[in-house]
């Protein structure tokens, strides 16, 4: 699998300050949307890994790396490349999450 776990705050940090562009998928375990969109994403991060790194925030597990970024519904996924957001998406749309990957 491609997509990698977020376990810390310190993790997140050094993630996002690589030059190389990574998507994080912010979901919840009780969020519905979140368990229809998973697949797809990982989907996703086998299409385009020669591109774009992919991981996973539990918003629950890892409340600091959410109050971070500001994560107010989920599913969220940003884009982050060099230490700044370079793109958003919010909700479960799998036509709008191939999109902002591949304007990365």
């Amino acid at each position: 699998m491609t997509v990698t776990v977020v376990t810390s705050l310190e993790q997140f940090k050094e993630i996002i300050s690589r030059d190389r562009p990574a998507i994080f998928d912010f979901w919840a375990t009780w969020c519905g949307p979140c368990k229809i969109i998973s697949p797809i994403f990982e989907k996703f991060s086998e299409e385009f890994a020669a591109t774009v790194d992919f991981y996973k925030v539990d918003v629950d597990a890892q409340q600091e790396i959410s109050q971070e970024v500001s994560i107010r519904a989920m599913p969220t996924f940003i884009v982050f490349k060099s230490g700044s957001k370079v793109n958003e998406l919010v909700g479960a749309n799998p036509a709008a999450l191939q999109q902002l990957i591949k304007s990365v």
